[in-house]
């Protein structure tokens, strides 16, 4: 297998379940990134570079590529095209943003695709308010150009929700459980009923090789069933984990809208869209896709933050998370609404 990428997040987690299931396993990355190769083979260079390229080739064959380092689709359309001929399969990580209507409405992998050229370049696409991103656009380009290269057959695009687990980078659940951690009344939104559906990064990586070792060929939602999990499970799943007892106080969507809270970032995983938690993954569940208990995914990541979260950082985490002085406003303010309606 030669993964693409596989030192951060999902690629770590790929490279590591392979490792365990005894993948031949060569990585190829800039090597800028911190890195534990635990025994996969490490090649050197850029994906934008010709002759780095065409070295990897001349390395292979392979059984499976993963790429969990393609963003721009000419250079998808350009590598894709340059393994076809030594790999099997292409398996590559997408996302639901490449859906039109993600996250306004509930989608299936029948649902439309942002349109998007597979040779297209790094400036293909617009960002719009609560709508269609240039990420989800070239994402949906580079899906076009892996199904260019490799065909139908041997193509695999797999589209994961929000992916949480150890070594997340992003400081989504992090957030969560370090806020958690500290105790007292912690402003939780909305409702715990609400329902959610993030993957566990280990549970993405299972399914990858799942489609590997059965030739699934298509697209694949991944995250886990509509209205399986909630908020509130999550947010208790969080103080089992860290051991606290924090009081949460369940603050309406139009409260938060009205103090500025901004969505998906000041508080984690909460947008008020229909349909950012109702996507359909019952073809993958249909093939064995399997999503761990939240509990087990906020243990485990509570784990690698004390033991050595800390040494990922990333320039996204920096929009995560409501400052202390603004969760005191806001709760007061809410409280203040109570006791007036009493």
């Amino acid at each position: 297998m030669l993964v693409l990428g596989g030192t951060w997040f999902v690629g770590h987690a790929i490279v590591a379940a392979a490792l365990r299931a005894g993948w031949d396993v060569t990585v190829f990355n800039r090597g800028t990134s911190p890195s534990e190769s635990n025994g996969a083979r490490l090649i050197r260079g850029d994906r934008t570079r010709p002759g780095d390229v065409a070295a990897l080739v001349a390395s292979g064959p392979w059984d499976a590529v993963v790429d969990t380092s393609g963003y721009v689709p000419a250079n998808v359309l350009a590598v894709a095209g340059a393994l076809a001929p030594v790999a099997n399969r292409y398996v590559f990580m997408s996302t639901v943003s490449v859906y039109r209507d993600w996250p306004v409405t509930p989608l299936s992998e029948d649902s439309e695709v942002l349109p998007c050229p597979p040779d297209a370049g790094p400036g293909y696409g617009t960002d719009t308010e609560d709508g269609p991103t240039r990420y989800g656009y070239q994402k949906s380009g580079c899906e076009a150009a892996v199904t260019a290269a490799f065909g139908e057959e041997r193509a695999t695009l797999l589209r994961p929700g929000v992916i949480l687990g150890p070594r997340e980078y992003v400081g989504r659940l992090p957030w969560w459980l370090r806020r958690v951690a500290a105790g007292g009344e912690v402003l939780a939104p909305s409702s715990p009923d609400r329902a959610i559906q993030p993957i566990d990064v280990r549970d993405v990586a299972s399914f990858a090789l799942r489609a590997i070792d059965q030739n699934l060929a298509g697209e694949y939602n991944l995250c886990r069933s509509v209205g399986s999990a909630t908020f509130g499970e999550l947010l208790h799943a969080c103080a089992a984990a860290t051991g606290t007892a924090p009081v949460f106080t369940w603050v309406p969507d139009d409260v938060l809208a009205q103090h500025g809270v901004r969505q998906w970032s000041e508080l984690p995983l909460w947008r008020t869209f229909e349909g950012v938690w109702q996507v359909d993954s019952t073809k993958a569940q249909g093939v064995g896709l399997h999503c761990r208990p939240l509990h087990e995914t906020a243990a485990d990541t509570w784990q690698w933050l004390n033991a050595s979260g800390a040494a990922l950082v990333n320039e996204r985490a920096a929009e995560i998370g409501l400052s202390p002085e603004k969760e005191a406003r806001v709760l007061a303010a809410w409280h203040r609404s109570i006791d007036q309606h009493r």
